[in-house]
């Protein structure tokens, strides 16, 4: 129900008496929620029980409805059974009902939406969630499962939160390109997004290795350039997956990767990519003059007219697609050797042109494409901050452009808002997945290691292994001045998939990316500014077990020992 002024006066009255009727000083909650909300009240942990007949009314929204209707089936039997049971005396009549009320029905998921939320669960009564968006009654609605648990079930009574995130953009980048996931893991992932908060599936659909999505205007791409037909997302799967964000508040947003990483659309057209289907790293040759970072080469070709025929009919079919007002459109990683490998481009270089100039004149005949959809632009940091091939920035309105950094850890978050751009930051310092695996060449001498010798990072170019406490503790906006803080929308932790597919998806991401999630919803400081993650330690294991129970493979982060033995596996000495 949108809220009238006359509910609005009574959601106001009720928490007015609610927190007349606690103690100012919080004690600590015993139980958990996850990523934790920026205001949790709990002073003296009672419970109810949960009625059987317990139902959530709420207003009539598409979305919100769907939202309702699938939480009130897992708070009915979920019957979660914490690790550390809290303590609590079980007092008043059963919880019956939880009231949503929603102030902006019409309010569309798009970056920047309010998200923020009202929870009240008093000792007796019905339970109040009140939100300005139904995108925030969603985030309230998975912490009200989160205060759910037990058989019988109980509910903890006496709680009051506020809950708000810190960073509107958090996100999961998910590289379905080198390996293909089945639309089933996709959903599976967008809904664990959604459970730990985060609002954001980048989903880097094409690169080099193939083009799993089927356009209705250049159907050739995915019919060549795919792994094969049971390889390919037809418009129908992206409808779906568009379809179950919206119902999980998770935003879609798309990358076709250009003008690099573009070696699968040679099958459909050779003539508009260079270097297709080369050996990336030829025998003796300098590694400045490879022709690919990794096995996989090919750049569309921007002196080929036919090249912005195609690149415009898969913007416009992408663009109906995904409502999404973001686009990715990639530009990272221009190899000088792939476009020099190509004659007409030999022609312009040799003529008194540049690379970085070849790549304006990409930039030039696609950027305003894109805007003219009504869309904002993403391009990977490269395009301004490469060494060797970048674009002017008049070239790139701030208005119309935002960019995500990858290189050189907050450094070059501080070169792209000190430019005045927005930023969305992917250190892989410490949000790359995928970084500590190794590499997937063969005949790979690196691993040819004498016992003992120094093994380096294992042959992973950005190793070591990002694990939740570096995720947890990396701050985003580090450095910044506060002007240049606000330029920072969020962050991503990205998952390429040069070793990664269905069989590791969640152990990759979880819960990994559940310490990001945190970290960008509430912080990872307490009140007094320490870092809390001593404490997110608990509470961390606690989440991965309940999200383990329902259905996400995420990976332990200790024994069970240690978390049935509190504070055992803690160390009270700095390592230096």
């Amino acid at each position: 129900m949108a809220v009238s002024d006359k509910a609005l006066f009574s959601i106001v009255f009720l928490f007015t008496a609610f927190v007349s009727s606690i103690s100012a000083s919080e004690s600590q909650s015993q139980i958990n929620v996850w990523p934790k909300p920026r205001t949790f009240s709990w002073p003296s942990p009672q419970a109810s029980l949960l009625s059987p007949n317990f139902s959530i009314t709420s207003p009539n929204h598409q979305h919100l409805s769907s939202a309702v209707a699938r939480y009130l089936r897992l708070i009915l039997t979920e019957h979660h059974h914490p690790l550390v049971t809290p303590t609590v005396n079980i007092t008043g009549p059963p919880l019956e009902t939880l009231t949503i009320i929603v102030s902006d029905l019409a309010a569309p998921l798009h970056h920047g939406v309010d998200e923020s939320y009202t929870l009240i669960v008093p000792r007796g009564g019905a339970a109040n969630l009140t939100a300005a968006t139904v995108w925030g009654a969603m985030r309230g609605l998975e912490t009200f499962s989160q205060i759910v648990w037990g058989d019988p079930l109980r509910v903890a009574t006496g709680l009051f939160v506020w809950d708000s995130p810190l960073f509107g953009h958090r996100g999961v980048m998910l590289d379905t390109s080198r390996n293909y996931y089945g639309v089933e893991d996709i959903l599976r992932t967008i809904g664990a997004m959604s459970a730990n908060k985060l609002n954001v599936f980048h989903w880097h659909i094409t690169d080099s290795h193939s083009f799993p999505l089927l356009l209705p205007s250049e159907p050739d791409l995915a019919g060549k350039g795919s792994y094969g037909p049971q390889m390919q997302y037809s418009p129908e799967d992206v409808k779906k997956i568009v379809e179950f964000g919206l119902e999980h508040g998770v935003r879609v947003l798309p990358e076709i990767d250009s003008p690099g990483h573009t070696g699968s659309w040679a099958e459909a057209y050779p003539e508009i990519v260079t270097c297709a289907n080369m050996f990336w790293w030829p025998a003796e040759a300098e590694w400045a003059d490879r022709l690919a970072s990794e096995p996989g080469t090919g750049h569309l070709n921007p002196l080929n007219p036919k090249t912005y025929q195609v690149f415009k009919n898969v913007i416009h079919d992408v663009a109906a697609l995904f409502p999404e007002p973001f686009y990715h459109s990639g530009a990272d990683e221009i190899i000088p050797g792939c476009w020099k490998a190509d004659p007409t481009i030999q022609t312009f270089l040799s003529n008194g042109g540049t690379l970085s100039q070849l790549l304006e004149i990409f930039i030039n005949s696609t950027f305003p494409y894109i805007v003219s959809l009504n869309r904002t632009v993403v391009y990977w940091e490269d395009v301004l901050l490469d060494a060797n091939v970048k674009v002017d920035p008049s070239m790139l309105p701030p208005e119309n452009t935002i960019l995500q950094t990858w290189n050189n850890g907050p450094n070059n978050t501080k070169k792209v808002v000190a430019s005045g751009y927005r930023a969305i930051v992917s250190s892989s310092d410490f949000y790359y997945l995928d970084c500590g695996h190794g590499d997937f060449l063969g005949n790979d001498s690196q691993y040819d290691q004498k016992a003992g010798s120094n093994t380096e990072n294992g042959g992973s170019w950005c190793g070591p292994f990002k694990t939740w406490q570096t995720i947890y503790n990396y701050d985003i906006t580090y450095g910044l001045s506060d002007e240049e803080a606000k330029l920072v929308l969020g962050g991503e932790v990205a998952l390429w998939s040069e070793q990664a597919d269905p069989t590791v998806l969640d152990a990759r991401i979880w819960p990994r990316a559940s310490a990001m999630a945190e970290a960008l919803w509430s912080g990872n400081q307490d009140k007094t500014g320490m870092k809390r993650y001593a404490d997110a330690m608990d509470r961390l294991n606690e989440w991965r077990y309940r999200m383990v129970a329902r259905g996400i493979g995420a990976e332990p982060i200790q024994p069970l020992w240690c978390i049935r033995n509190p504070g055992m596996c803690n160390t009270v000495h700095p390592f230096v």
